[in-house]
C-alpha cells in the first residue's frame, strides 16, 4: 500500500540496527557514508551487514566524496551498492563513468547559495540530482536549510531529492515548498552523529507522509538489487 508523501532517504546509517529500523518505517534509501572525514562513516563490515540484510527491501545508497573510481567501484561490489551518491567535486564524465563502472544509478549532490548552482548541476545527466544546504568546510549533515524558492526552479528533472537541515518540524513546509521526488535526512534523526534516534525517525516519517504532497514523477520502478 503506498503512503502520502515524497520518498525518504535516510543517511547517516552506520548500523544495522538503525538500517532495518529505517526500513521498517518505508524509507527509499539508506545512504551509507564512505567519506573518511565524516562522523558518520560507514564502516564495509557493516554495509556488508547491511546489505546482506536489506539489499531488496530498500536502495542501499552509497556516498562519496571526490573518491577515485576504482575505490568506488570495489566499494559499491563490496557492499552491494544500487545507487551511489557522488558529494564532491566530480564532474559529469565522472559521474557516467562510475555509473557504468558499477551498474548503479547516480545522484549527483550540490551545496546551493544561488541560482548559478542550480545552472551547474544541469550538466549532470544522472538519475537524480541532491539539493544540499552550502557549508565552507562540511559536505553535507550540517543541520542547514537553504533558500527553498532556489529549489523550486529545478524543474525536476531529473528527479529532485531535497536535503539540508530537515527534520519533523520542518519537512513538511519544505515538501510543500518544492514538491520533491524524495527528501534526505540525515542529521535530523540523530541522537548524535551515526547513531539514529528512533522517536525522532519515527516522528520523521510521520510528518513526511502526513504532508500529503503527492511524490513528483520519477524513473520506472526497478528492482531493487
Amino acid at each position: 500500500m503506498g503512503v502520502a508523501g515524497p520518498r525518504v532517504k535516510i543517511c547517516g546509517i552506520t548500523n544495522l540496527e538503525d538500517a532495518e529500523r529505517a526500513a521498517d518505517l518505508g524509507a527509499w534509501a539508506l545512504g551509507l557514508i564512505f567519506y573518511p572525514r565524516s562522523p558518520r562513516r560507514c564502516r564495509r563490515d557493516a554495509a556488508a551487514a547491511i546489505s546482506a540484510a536489506l539489499r531488496r527491501r530498500t536502495e542501499l545508497c552509497g556516498v562519496f566524496v571526490n573518491a577515485t573510481l576504482a575505490h568506488v567501484t570495489a566499494t559499491a561490489d563490496a557492499a552491494g551498492l544500487s545507487m551511489l551518491q557522488l558529494h564532491g567535486d566530480e564532474g559529469p564524465a565522472y559521474c557516467a563513468e562510475a555509473a557504468r563502472r558499477t551498474g548503479c544509478r547516480v545522484m549527483k549532490a550540490v551545496q546551493v547559495r544561488s541560482g548559478a548552482d542550480l545552472q551547474a548541476v544541469g550538466a549532470f545527466h544522472t538519475d537524480f540530482h541532491l539539493l544540499d544546504a552550502h557549508h565552507e568546510r562540511l559536505r553535507g549533515g550540517t543541520g542547514d536549510t537553504f533558500d527553498w524558492e532556489l529549489a523550486r526552479r529545478h524543474g525536476g528533472t531529473p528527479p529532485l531529492v531535497l536535503s539540508g537541515g530537515l527534520r519533523a518540524e520542518n519537512v513538511a513546509g519544505a515538501i510543500d515548498a518544492v514538491r520533491p521526488y524524495a527528501v534526505d535526512v540525515a542529521s535530523g534523526t540523530e541522537g548524535e552523529p551515526g547513531r539514529k534516534d528512533p522517536a525522532r525517525l519515527e516522528a520523521f516519517f510521520a510528518a513526511v507522509h502526513g504532508a500529503g504532497a503527492p511524490a513528483a514523477a520519477g524513473p520506472a520502478a526497478e528492482a531493487v538489487r
